[in-house]
């Protein structure tokens, strides 16, 4: 995806970012919480989102936090449908 497209729909996103990692571009964002249990229990209400769309993100969980990696293995790097999936874990997360 071309720089100028990826930043055009990365400003529809809230708090999520682009960096480099393995030698592609990927979108990240922590999700804070209140605790690990409601931590978990968003992995648990977006796990089913991405199972639909066939498109498994990276997670970290720990105490209050998820942090989500996204990006497209068979592109290696980012599409639309990663800005898509992270729209769709926003509306999850609030």
């Amino acid at each position: 995806m071309p720089a100028d497209r990826a930043a055009s729909l990365l400003v529809e996103l809230q708090d999520w970012k682009i960096e480099q990692s393995g030698g592609h571009e990927q979108l990240v964002k922590a999700y804070r919480f209140p605790d690990f249990v409601q931590a978990v229990e968003f992995v648990n209400r977006i796990t089913p989102v991405a199972e639909a769309e066939g498109h498994h993100p990276d997670l970290l969980v720990t105490w209050g936090r998820v942090r989500v990696q996204l990006w497209t293995h068979a592109a290696r790097g980012l599409t639309e449908n990663d800005f898509v999936l992270a729209a769709k874990f926003d509306r999850l997360g609030s």
